[in-house]
């Protein structure tokens, strides 16, 4: 009895064995090991990092799929050459609005006011920032929500935006990083109408309407021209309606900003003693250490806009300069014909037309094409500045509508005319047929519907708020400058001499 008790059991324990065994093999069966790549495989992942590709494209097999367990080192992971570029293009074009733009603007203004521009400025980088955290990004970069015309939610609050690419805009690019690049673009913008509307708004209301503009005019345009599957782009989406392209923001920026600057002023009507009392820029040495600082961050803006450091970002770099000297030149010559002498304004003012006009074309056109584009920025704007404005006898303070406006806009058509598919091979992905075509045509689509979208949201906001809130300080308060009368401040303490 005890014997047959003892192989009973034995038998038991064999059986449990034998069936934990099965399940063992059956649950590793189902997690595969580790694959091993190839040398081949290193070398094309570094290959990659080299020309700003796709990392993983040499583990993928015939049918585009990367096996499970197969990895190489990059995949995943920012690239440090590229990253570190980003982020100093980054701080590039935050430079460019402080303090570039600040002194830009601030040294044309009257002395009462120059505080005013300073504040505004730094207001719109406070509130931008936090919009941008909030839904900006989102709006602009995502995409679940399937549309054309305004990305998604899934990056609220910049939820999941980590130290990791977002492969849908860069393979090497902390995700994180291509985000606060992105950000600084969306300060700039709406800081630009600044400077047409200087002098004569209070600062509560504009506030608020950059926080509406925000939303109606610049995320929704930002998505359509940049987000992956944004309605205007050309260059990354094949079944964009509007097949434009814009390399770092002649449309989402400049004609965006300066369309809507016009209506601003227009419906706040001229400065206090417009046309009638002297308002000459008080301090020229402001101005022009501004531009400086503007055209070194536009160097962050323009190649930075390659989201590598790469070719594209060289040929930018090189293009961006060539334009922006040129105009520079050309606007001061045509001072020196047509009023006797060559300002330090015009030369300022020249080399802000270049940098803008180029901005939309830099990415996609030939050092020769650069010299083209300066000629005509340093041309067009100039007319819209001097004899336009003129004519029209509407007060854009500082010329937004004139260089970002109209230099914007030409600058989108020009590229149209002047992108060849040598410069950048990206425009081989989706528009290989049209460029050196009827690319012109697109862009000039694209810029019908950023004019008409910026000055309708223009409009409607600003009205609102005037009739809400009302655009303009009291007249005693304007006459008195708003440094006093919105921050309590002054520029300039001038103490007497005892």
């Amino acid at each position: 009895m005890k014997s047959a008790l003892l192989k009973t059991g034995r038998l038991v324990v064999l059986a449990w064995v034998a069936w934990f065994s099965i399940l063992a093999a059956s649950g590793q069966s189902s997690v595969p090991a580790a694959l091993t790549p190839t040398t081949e495989q290193r070398l094309a992942a570094l290959e990659a990092y080299v020309n700003n590709g796709d990392p993983s494209a040499a583990l993928k097999d015939a049918q585009g799929n990367v096996p499970v367990g197969l990895t190489v080192a990059g995949v995943g992971v920012a690239g440090p050459g590229h990253n570190g570029w980003m982020m100093t293009s980054a701080a590039l074009v935050l430079f460019m609005t402080l303090p570039g733009l600040a002194l830009f603007y601030g040294g044309l203004v009257r002395t009462k006011n120059v505080l005013s521009v300073l504040a505004q400025c730094l207001g719109i980088a406070g509130l931008v920032s936090i919009l941008w955290w909030a839904f900006g990004y989102s709006l602009v970069f995502g995409k679940n929500f399937g549309s054309g015309f305004l990305g998604g939610s899934e990056f609220f609050f910049l939820k999941g935006v980590n130290s990791a690419p977002n492969t849908d805009y860069a393979y090497w690019v902390s995700h994180n990083v291509f985000s606060m690049y992105q950000m600084m673009f969306a300060i700039i913008t709406p800081a630009l109408i600044i400077g047409a509307i200087a002098e004569r708004m209070k600062f509560s209301t504009l506030i608020l309407f950059v926080t509406a503009w925000m939303f109606l005019v610049y995320f929704p345009l930002a998505h359509m021209v940049w987000g992956v599957n944004g309605f205007m782009n050309g260059v990354w989406n094949a079944g964009a309606t509007i097949k434009a392209i814009d390399f770092a923001g002649g449309t989402v920026v400049h004609m965006s900003s300066g369309w809507s600057a016009l209506i601003l002023c227009l419906i706040l009507g001229p400065r206090v003693g417009f046309g009638k009392t002297p308002m000459p820029p008080h301090s020229m040495v402001l101005c022009m250490v501004g531009t400086g600082m503007l055209w070194v961050g536009w160097y962050g803006f323009n190649a930075g806009s390659a989201v590598a450091a790469d070719g594209i970002a060289a040929n930018a770099f090189t293009t961006t300069t060539l334009a922006t000297a040129v105009a520079s030149f050309t606007w001061a010559l045509l001072e020196k014909i047509s009023r006797g002498k060559a300002s330090v304004l015009g030369f300022c003012s020249g080399a802000v037309a270049g940098l803008v006009v180029v901005t939309p074309a830099c990415g996609f056109i030939s050092s020769t094409s650069a010299v083209l584009v300066g000629l005509l920025a340093g041309a067009v704007p100039f007319f819209a500045c001097t004899r336009m404005k003129a004519m029209f006898k509407y007060d854009d303070a500082l010329d937004t509508f004139g260089v970002h406006a109209v230099g914007g806009t030409l600058g989108a058509f020009i590229t149209g005319l002047l992108a060849n598919l040598d410069t950048n091979g990206n425009l081989s992905l989706n528009l290989k047929d049209i460029v050196g075509h009827t690319l012109w045509l697109e862009q000039l689509k694209a810029i019908a519907f950023t004019i008409v979208l910026a000055i309708l949201a223009t409009t409607g906001i600003a009205l609102l708020l005037k009739a809400v809130l009302g655009l303009r300080p009291e007249l005693e308060e304007e006459m008195q400058g708003l440094d006093l009368t919105d921050h309590g401040e002054e520029g300039y303490i001038f103490e007497q001499k005892s």
